[in-house]
């Protein structure tokens, strides 16, 4: 299998970890840089090489995929001190971004302008849906917005880890996808936790709802992943509720740009904000269960 020289990943927490060992399985050679270099350790352990800073990943990969943490973190990675831009295409090998971030879409296209103007780059914006165990398991179902050459350049090593990659549209398009992800996740989330809150303070076994609804229209990959996790506290994170507050918030901007009447949206918000103003911002997801009734 032919492979591109090097690829570039920028932000190796759980979700990007989990990307780079599965470049790394399906052959390709990985130049890795994250904030805090320790947590890239294990990585270069299994053969990735480290990058002192984003500039490094431009000056060697022609492709850089990131999967950072906001907004300010993208922009700060591409354009800030020995950022992505600090070489252009002339002295460097970068020929296109790949951002597996959620962020604005409106920054998106700012952003991709701005690379593209500046470098030469293009910009992909690729945000996923599949979790961490979609990572691992090369399942992700990938949303991309920009040039259609571009994403098709980019799917090869999209691929290690996707199993579709789907494009929306020009740039900022990818983001869009994902915020009308993320508005169905985080609503269902919300009415998963209503319902087993219901079924507890009926003094029914919450726990049985996961099977007792199987099949029907209410079931859902959301509703046997997550009954479990509200009845029985996880031991592991597989998403923090103020990372989907994060999303929730560009979602409600998007919906304001767009004029769009969102109610369900706006009540979601609030208890993603209530949550994490009593403490519950680190928390997994599934503790949305937990926000207890303002005072």
């Amino acid at each position: 299998m032919a492979v591109e020289t090097t690829i570039g990943f920028g932000g190796t927490g759980l979700m990007g970890a989990a990307m780079v060992r599965r470049l790394l399985q399906a052959g390709h050679r990985v130049m890795v840089w994250n904030r805090t270099p320790e947590k890239a350790a294990p990585l270069v352990a299994e053969g990735a090489v480290l990058a002192a800073d984003p500039a490094e990943l431009a000056q060697h990969c022609e492709t850089v995929i990131l999967c950072l943490t906001d907004t300010r973190a993208v922009a700060q990675v591409a354009f800030g001190q020995n950022g992505l831009k600090g070489l252009n295409s002339q002295t460097g090998a970068l020929r296109r971004v790949v951002d597996h971030s959620s962020i604005s879409p409106t920054a998106t296209r700012e952003i991709a302008q701005r690379l593209k103007a500046e470098t030469g780059a293009d910009w992909v914006d690729a945000p996923v849906s599949g979790g961490i165990a979609g990572a691992a398991n090369g399942a992700l179902v990938v949303m991309a917005g920009g040039e259609p050459a571009a994403i098709d350049q980019a799917s090869a090593a999209m691929r290690a880890y996707a199993r579709a990659i789907t494009r929306m549209g020009d740039s900022g398009a990818g983001q869009v996808a994902k915020l009308c992800n993320q508005t169905v996740v985080a609503t269902t989330l919300c009415a998963i936790a209503e319902a087993v809150s219901l079924a507890q303070r009926s003094g029914i076994d919450a726990a049985a709802l996961s099977t007792a609804l199987a099949g029907g229209w209410a079931d859902s990959v959301l509703l046997q992943t997550f009954v479990p996790r509200m009845t029985t506290p996880p031991e592991h994170s597989i998403g923090a509720l103020a990372t989907m507050l994060k999303d929730v918030d560009n979602v409600a901007e998007a919906m304001q740009v767009a004029d769009v009447h969102a109610p369900v949206l706006r009540a979601v918000q609030e208890r993603f904000r209530q949550g994490k103003s009593q403490g519950l911002g680190e928390a997994d997801l599934s503790q949305i269960v937990r926000v207890a009734k303002p005072a």
